[in-house]
């Protein structure tokens, strides 16, 4: 798996897609699992700001999400306990309006069944936002939308939790959606407690 990851960090696919973008960046994967993980986190694609860090979630979405799994830094931080597997290992950028642009599919097509196979079956996965939805549940997640997805997590739970992206738009949306505080987020921490402290 160590080479996979080098093998991953060092992976310049989408050089000239990043040039053209409004950020025109260079590649820079953010490759985070080690073996043994026993949670994985399957995210969208890097931000700027992880982009600049090299580290998963190193911005206010990830202080988000730590709050949700109910984890600190240092355990989030940990790949050989959670790795951390967006459907695009580098930063998009964003386009002439500032927009994030998705991840590119070539990322996932490359990468992403290999990554799963050696990282092998975990005890619990968290699905965080509409690309990784898609991608892990099929077509029928991505007709049925992140809300409705998200709304029918018990479907998928204790083993798989099905998340909206941390972002700070989802300010208004979890104030429209009680139920994911006051049901799903117990619900996650107590299943990534039993994962990490069975660990």
């Amino acid at each position: 798996m160590t080479d996979l990851v080098a093998r991953i960090s060092a992976c310049r696919l989408c050089a000239e897609r990043f040039a053209g973008t409004a950020t025109a960046h260079a590649p820079r994967p953010v490759a985070w699992f080690r073996p043994g993980a026993r949670i994985l986190v399957a995210g969208q694609a890097p931000g700027l700001r992880v982009h600049r860090a090299g580290r998963p979630f190193d911005d206010p979405s990830g202080v988000r999400l730590r709050d949700w799994m109910g984890v600190s830094e240092a355990e989030f931080w940990d790949r050989g306990r959670i790795a951390v597997v967006p459907m695009a290992f580098c930063f998009p950028g964003y386009d002439a309006k500032g927009a994030d642009l998705p991840p590119p599919p070539l990322c996932a097509r490359t990468w992403r069944a290999e990554v799963m196979d050696a990282l092998g079956p975990m005890p619990l996965t968290l699905l965080v936002g509409g690309h990784a939805q898609a991608w892990h549940l099929g077509p029928a997640a991505r007709r049925a939308g992140v809300t409705a997805t998200v709304r029918d997590w018990g479907r998928y739970a204790p083993s798989v939790f099905v998340l909206p992206h941390p972002s700070w738009r989802t300010t208004a949306w979890r104030k429209t959606n009680p139920w994911f505080a006051a049901e799903l987020v117990p619900a996650l921490r107590a299943a990534v407690r039993k994962v990490l402290d069975d660990d």
